[in-house]
């Protein structure tokens, strides 16, 4: 258990990142579906696939889970495989103890048969313990390269939901909502701007916020077109 703690304490979570933060009509569903399996409301299996194309917002929701499980009191971590494949397997041991374990872009292990085997080897201590998994990835399981039959098995035992992307009003009320959080004030003309000057990628957009918002702060500046041109080096 001492592991737990230490590897509980090195994540922190966006506190940015939340359901409440998470502006999709089309994944409304979802986000319903996340917080019953959450809550357990009901029999359920012990084991939730989360799968979407990148920049869908994906890391967003798990971290909201994360977020929302501590928030009803039960134990939670967060953890991305790009971090985890640079550490032994063995930092998973113990976690079986948490309520929810969210594990993040698990097809980055595609290639990884060590890690595809820990992973399975987690996924059967959870059970055992009767807590919960959820996992995404950027394809459905059968489709990750995953090697491990028996991995892709347990991927498509419990259940599963597929994050549709963010249309353009949907990016701009998620901007927005951001900045608001932390005290920014950014128009639709802005935000379309930054829309059509830089990538659609959310994970690029927000980026581009949080470096507006730090030079906004330190030249005091409100955050208009002319700013952004300056900071950003747009034409």
């Amino acid at each position: 258990m001492k592991q737990v703690a230490q590897l509980t304490l090195m994540v922190q979570l966006p506190d940015d990142e939340t359901f409440e933060s998470y502006k999709s009509e089309a994944n409304v569903g979802v986000v319903s579906q996340l917080k019953s399996y959450i809550e357990q409301k009901q029999e359920t299996p012990h084991g939730f696939y989360l799968f979407g194309l990148t920049s869908t917002g994906k890391s967003h929701l798990l971290h909201a889970s994360s977020t929302y499980a501590a928030k009803i009191g039960k134990s939670s971590v967060c953890l991305s495989c790009a971090e985890l494949k640079q550490l032994p397997v063995e930092v998973l041991d113990g976690l079986e103890q948490i309520d929810l374990i969210c594990l993040d872009d698990i097809h980055l292990i595609a290639g990884d048969t060590r890690w595809q085997q820990a992973i399975f080897d987690l996924y059967n201590r959870v059970l055992e313990q009767n807590n919960y998994l959820l996992i995404s990835g950027d394809e459905s399981a059968q489709q990750l390269g995953i090697s491990l039959p028996d991995l892709v098995s347990r991927l498509t035992w419990g259940l599963t939901e597929q994050v549709k992307a963010l249309d353009d009003e949907e990016k701009v009320a998620a901007l927005q909502h951001r900045a608001t959080q932390r005290g920014l004030f950014i128009s639709d003309e802005v935000v379309k701007f930054l829309l059509n000057r830089l990538s659609r990628d959310m994970g690029s957009l927000i980026n581009s916020l949080d470096i507006l918002d730090k030079a906004s702060i330190q030249e005091q500046r409100k955050i208009t077109i002319p700013f952004i041109k300056e900071v950003l080096s747009l034409q």
